[in-house]
């Protein structure tokens, strides 16, 4: 188990595509949320949630904070996770990700690198939602935040979707082939948005 890096949880979404809280949709008796929990306890000593809706979360036992650019995108949740860190070095998930197995994110945090972020391309994506964060790449973040704060409208939504993917490309981040990663299966890093994809994650609990 890690004590010199921090697992960090994102569930500051607002779920509209899913029209419920993904968080708490339930997978073999459990919350999504609780199958995440679980996971980042089983590697990381220090664990904690980064939600814009904080009293949702208080039962699990586990620090929460709130975004500091609420409502800005997955890279408000990333900068957020880094500013109350207490470690260097991080590893940060969102909550729709729950095929992420425990292999994947070691392999991800033990990757050797002098790279401040590293994460995998699957499944025809780079997967930015999954992977270890240096504290380094903090103000960039911010930065990038503070730029699309000053914008508005459908071009920045469509920047806010991008911005992580920003974030790598200014930072110059370690993006590792899933065909390099022995044990890595289709769909590890799927990302739940929908309805359907509820569905197909439950298909895959009932195979196991």
């Amino acid at each position: 188990m890690y004590n010199d890096v921090t697992g960090i949880i994102l569930a500051g979404g607002k779920s509209t595509r899913m029209g419920e809280d993904k968080s708490f949709l339930k997978l073999d008796g459990m919350t999504i949320i609780e199958h995440i929990l679980n996971r980042m306890k089983s590697v990381f000593q220090n664990v904690f949630i980064v939600s814009n809706s904080p009293e949702d979360y208080r039962e699990l036992g586990v620090p929460i904070y709130r975004d500091i650019y609420e409502f800005k995108g997955p890279l408000a949740g990333i900068h957020s996770g880094l500013k109350y860190s207490k470690t260097r070095e991080n590893f940060i998930i969102s909550v729709d990700m729950p095929l992420m197995t425990k292999d994947m994110i070691e392999y991800l945090v033990d990757y050797e690198t002098d790279k401040p972020v590293t994460v995998c391309h699957a499944d025809g994506f780079v997967q930015q939602l999954a992977g270890r964060y240096s504290s380094s790449v903090f103000s960039v973040a911010e930065q990038i935040l503070e730029r699309y704060s000053e914008e508005s409208g459908s071009v920045n939504q469509v920047k806010r979707k991008c911005a992580v993917l920003t974030l790598l490309d200014i930072t110059g981040a370690e993006i590792i082939d899933s065909g390099e990663v022995s044990f890595y299966k289709p769909g590890m890093f799927f990302n739940m948005n929908r309805p359907e994809d509820y569905n197909y994650i439950l298909s895959k609990f009932e195979k196991k």
